[in-house]
């Protein structure tokens, strides 16, 4: 069910709410949504239409669509976002005086799993990072494209080179405004969540990359005969913008060629960039700062990480570990 979401009142207002009081972005709008419209599908199934009797459900549908959510094998994590999104709307409701009880309030949380983010080594990086100019040499251009060979060589490069410089998120990447990357300064403004922004320090390799890649893609903007600005640093063989899908589908191309799993996805930058930084002495709250973190605890995962390999080389050193 496409959910018309408009013709609900309780629904529209959440999402002007979200938009005006939270500052939320277009992202997390989004999923909102497709919480809601997933626990609307289970309660009063594929043919209910708006505007929808919120005023039917109690704490038994509360734990109703908890139960279905465990049944579908979700995680706890993906289970304990959609009832944490189901509690904010339901209050919404409530503050709204559109109903008077929130079936969420007192409903329990799943306990999330524990598990460490994969992360690469340095070494690994580094092929990584090296893979884009191996798949280049393998695969040299018919003559009338060698202006998009070398733009897509020299991107895909540079996309590597700064989400493992800067620890970006994948969308904040794919979203990034040239203007935004001080090459000179080796600053990058970055729009994180909550449309909060947040300065990262650009490396040399990475700032280096991309001076090259604006050169290429101007020469590849001219092949294409196009006219006026290219939208973005970042562009796809027709011109368009890349996609944060195009280049995790990159990542599958490179990832067996550094020796590596096909199926990281490029959120493995982001969690090395971390590591590394506390393997390195960096402290907490500038790895935080840097990641864009709204909480400490977010951050200490990576803590654990560095713990564990502190283990790794005791048991593997220590006579008696």
């Amino acid at each position: 069910m496409d959910m018309a979401w408009q013709d609900d009142p309780g629904i529209s207002g959440f999402v002007n709410y979200l938009s005006a009081e939270r500052n939320a972005s277009e992202h997390t709008v989004k999923n909102y949504l497709m919480d809601i419209n997933q626990f609307v599908l289970h309660t009063w199934g594929e043919d209910a239409k708006p505007p929808f009797p919120w005023y039917e459900s109690d704490r038994f549908t509360g734990r109703k669509f908890l139960v279905y959510l465990r049944k579908e094998g979700r995680s706890a994590s993906t289970t304990g976002r959609k009832l944490s999104s189901l509690r904010s709307f339901y209050k919404f409701l409530v503050r709204e005086e559109i109903i008077t009880n929130n079936p969420f309030s007192g409903l329990a949380l799943p306990r999330k799993d524990h598990y460490l983010p994969n992360v690469l080594s340095i070494t690994q990086i580094n092929r990584l990072l090296e893979a884009p100019a191996q798949f280049a040499a393998a695969n040299p251009p018919e003559p009338e494209k060698r202006a998009w060979h070398a733009y897509a060589t020299a991107r895909d490069t540079t996309i590597l080179e700064m989400l493992y410089s800067t620890g970006m998120r994948l969308s904040e990447l794919a979203n990034l405004p040239e203007k935004e990357v001080d090459i000179l300064s080796g600053v990058v403004k970055v729009r994180g969540k909550g449309k909060k922004e947040r300065l990262c320090p650009l490396g040399g390799p990475a700032s280096r990359a991309f001076r090259a890649l604006l050169d290429k893609r101007d020469l590849f903007w001219m092949a294409l005969g196009r006219a006026g600005k290219p939208p973005s640093a970042f562009l796809n063989k027709n011109g368009g913008r890349l996609t944060p899908r195009s280049i995790e589908r990159m990542f599958k191309k490179y990832a067996p060629l550094a020796g590596l799993n096909p199926n990281i996805t490029p959120h493995v930058m982001r969690h090395s960039f971390a590591t590394h930084m506390l393997d390195n002495g960096a402290d907490l709250r500038s790895v935080q700062e840097l990641l864009g973190h709204a909480s400490l605890s977010t951050t200490q995962i990576y803590t654990h990480i560095t713990v564990e390999r502190l283990k790794e080389v005791y048991e593997q050193a220590h006579p008696r570990a």
